[in-house]
């Protein structure tokens, strides 16, 4: 597996600044010269394993923000970007994006802002849509994409609603019954909760106050609509503040995600922050015990397990993931250097399109990323019946991972033998960037790499990857 040196200059000079220390004052406290932390600053250097446990022992930093972040999200997504056919040339290095994440990241996000308006701007033309001729048909970003770039940078983990959540499920023993805490804290506010045969998962009437859930849906799905409505009536302000600090740059955008954290607050008040995580540790991360310990789903389990990302108190840094049939990714979140394709679906490799063709039962995984670091991937189908005869079937799959460092931590790592290198299948990102030459699933060539065709030959590919 390949290592990678830590270059945090932009974090060391977050951390100089915030403890309000001049460089050569602070160069001192980590025991280190003034060059040589003038060159850590400017990435220039990587940091040292001794300025690392400087940081922790002078500063008591959670040395895990040093590595973390915006930065490998950043590169990620400037390198598909730059994989656009747009951007001709060759592919600038690694290093000179690395640097512009870590020197310049709001150049970066503007860049990348940009790159979006472009992409949707040329859809809309290559679509012939009618709306072209309307005023509001200008480019810029979806309300969806902007909502999901929120989450994306944010580590799916927002620290003021999920303490607020875990508040709730705690106060007055409410952990242990969490559903009565909900339908309780509403009739409260004089919202009468009524249970019925409808399709709606969900319906309000605020000029009634009258919360009807549906009888079809699981026990989980409704103990996390009474949540998700808790939050609407008692949380608004919160959720409103956040959103304030957000800056959306539409309204729709805004409800999209004011639904977003009224979904997060409802997740984390079903399994709050500190049991969960020690519920988790305790079980070695077993998802379907988890599931029946906190009342959850499997998808609810699994999506939870990416947001423990909590300064100080962190879990393992997880991706989770959803597909459809067609492998268009439906949720993304990762606290992996893994980073998902903005654009298309996932990599055909990945077992989480096997999920399919087996339902019911968990599939695992070793898979090696481009870059040499190794994943261990849970994948799994989550169909979510209608209810009723004849009603359409919703199919999807999910999938959890995280780096195969944390093996020994997973229930479902045992049996594997993570010791051979020939046990990791080679997956990606998206075809566009992915650097492998002799992928028999590539579906477009790397735009960075020169083809050579051979009419005379054909192999699993009509080109060769140069």
């Amino acid at each position: 597996m390949a290592t990678q040196k830590l270059y945090a200059g932009a974090k060391l000079r977050e951390v100089r600044t915030r403890v309000q220390l001049t460089q050569k004052d602070f160069a001192a406290k980590l025991g280190v010269s003034l060059p040589y932390l003038n060159q850590m600053e400017n990435n220039n250097r990587p940091v040292s394993t001794a300025v690392v446990l400087s940081l922790a022992g002078e500063f008591g930093i959670d040395v895990t923000e040093l590595s973390t972040g915006d930065g490998e999200r950043l590169v990620s997504d400037m390198r598909e970007a730059l994989a656009d056919p747009v951007f001709a040339g060759d592919m600038p290095p690694i290093a000179d994006l690395r640097l512009a994440a870590s020197n310049a990241p709001t150049l970066a996000r503007a860049f990348i802002e940009l790159h979006n308006s472009y992409r949707q701007t040329h859809e809309r033309l290559a679509s012939l849509d009618e709306a072209l001729g309307r005023e509001d048909a200008r480019a810029r970003p979806s309300p969806w994409e902007e909502v999901r770039d929120f989450f994306h940078y944010c580590d799916n983990y927002i620290d003021p609603v999920d303490r607020a959540a875990e508040h709730f499920a705690t106060d007055q023993g409410r952990s242990g019954n969490i559903r009565v805490a909900a339908v309780s804290t509403l009739g409260a506010e004089g919202i009468t909760v009524a249970f019925e045969d409808t399709d709606r998962l969900r319906s309000y009437v605020p000029s009634t106050k009258k919360l009807t859930i549906s009888l079809r849906a699981a026990p989980e799905t409704q103990t996390f609509q009474l949540l998700l409505q808790v939050a609407l009536i008692k949380q608004n302000a919160l959720l409103e503040a956040t959103l304030d600090l957000a800056r959306f740059q539409t309204q729709e955008a805004r409800a999209i995600a004011k639904i977003g954290l009224a979904n997060y607050f409802a997740g984390a008040a079903l399994m709050p922050y500190a049991t969960f995580l020690q519920s988790a540790q305790d079980s070695r991360h077993d998802v379907e015990w988890l599931a029946g310990r906190f009342g959850a789903s499997i998808e609810q389990v699994a999506h939870r397990l990416a947001t423990m990302q909590r300064p100080g108190a962190k879990g393992i840094p997880f991706f989770f993931v959803r597909v459809d049939q067609a492998g268009t990714i439906t949720k993304r979140h990762s606290a992996t250097r893994l980073q998902f394709a903005r654009f298309g679906g996932a990599c055909p490799l990945w077992n989480v399109h096997r999920a399919f063709e087996q339902p019911g039962q968990f599939l695992r995984q070793l898979a090696e990323t481009p870059d040499g670091v190794g994943y261990i991937n849970l994948a799994r189908d989550v169909s979510k019946p209608a209810g009723r005869y004849g009603a359409p079937v919703r199919r999807f799959a999910i999938a959890l991972g995280c780096e195969v460092a944390h093996a020994g931590a997973l229930v479902y790592a045992d049996g594997l033998d993570l010791g051979r290198t020939d046990a990791f299948e080679p997956i990606g990102i998206s075809c566009r960037i992915c650097e492998r030459k002799t992928c028999h699933q590539r579906s477009v060539p790397p735009l960075e790499r020169k083809l050579t065709i051979d009419t005379d030959l054909r192999d699993v590919l009509p080109y060769t990857v140069d």
